[in-house]
């Protein structure tokens, strides 16, 4: 997965963080859990807060 994968990152923020409100998480534990999830493998680097928002709203409507 790429940061640009914001739907499959959702989708497997999910399903690793069940009990966890996407709308209540903050950027640096949102980051920090993308960067270990399990298929990931995109430039650290390359995150800000626009695509971490991204992820956040994908994850959101996922939860819906």
């Amino acid at each position: 997965m790429k940061w640009t994968d914001t739907l499959d990152i959702a989708i497997a923020l999910d399903e690793a963080y069940p009990d966890v409100d996407p709308q209540r998480i903050n950027f640096v534990d949102l980051r920090n859990w993308v960067l270990a999830l399990e298929g990931f493998d995109d430039d650290p680097g390359r995150s800000g807060e626009k695509i971490l928002e991204a992820i956040q709203m994908a994850w959101i409507e996922e939860r819906e």
